[in-house]
């Protein structure tokens, strides 16, 4: 299961909770694989950052997104629903890793178009397994559309 590509992948991780952002970066680092993480707190950073606003003017395109539901400002559901809506960023895959298994927030996450949906396990083992398993399949098994900034 080698990536045909030599290029790292590209992850921006949206999460408030600085102890899943510290395990989250964890895991992808012990993976192994070539990767760039880069990281927001919120929906409305995750936002600007995809948009290339502020600080973020010089942001790289992620090739792939791991979105938490639940933040301040604006929400997983609200920045799943923008970047989905917007034709320059829909085809960025999103993962929506939340602690909710709540069936509306499945639903309306798959219904905006979410490419997974990943309830983060308690168990600090289990949580670095789910994500390296993440980063297994969307950076070295499937093939991401590799695109620039329009």
């Amino acid at each position: 299961m080698m990536s045909t590509s030599t290029q790292p992948v590209r992850i921006l991780v949206v999460d408030d909770d600085p102890g899943d952002v510290l395990m989250i970066e964890e895991a992808l680092e012990a993976s192994g694989s070539p990767k760039h993480v880069d990281v927001v707190g919120d929906g409305q950073e995750a936002l600007q950052f995809l948009r290339r606003e502020g600080k973020h003017a010089d942001a790289s395109r992620p090739d792939l997104i791991l979105l938490d539901l639940n933040m301040p400002r604006v929400d997983g559901r609200q920045v799943l629903a923008e970047v989905k809506a917007d034709e320059r960023l829909r085809l960025i895959p999103i993962v929506v890793l939340t602690t909710s298994k709540a069936d509306t927030d499945i639903l309306s996450s798959y219904t905006l178009q979410a490419n997974a949906y990943v309830t983060k396990p308690i168990d600090l083992d289990e949580f670095e397994h789910v994500v390296r398993n993440i980063d297994e399949f969307f950076g070295q098994i499937v093939v991401l559309p590799k695109q620039s900034w329009s």
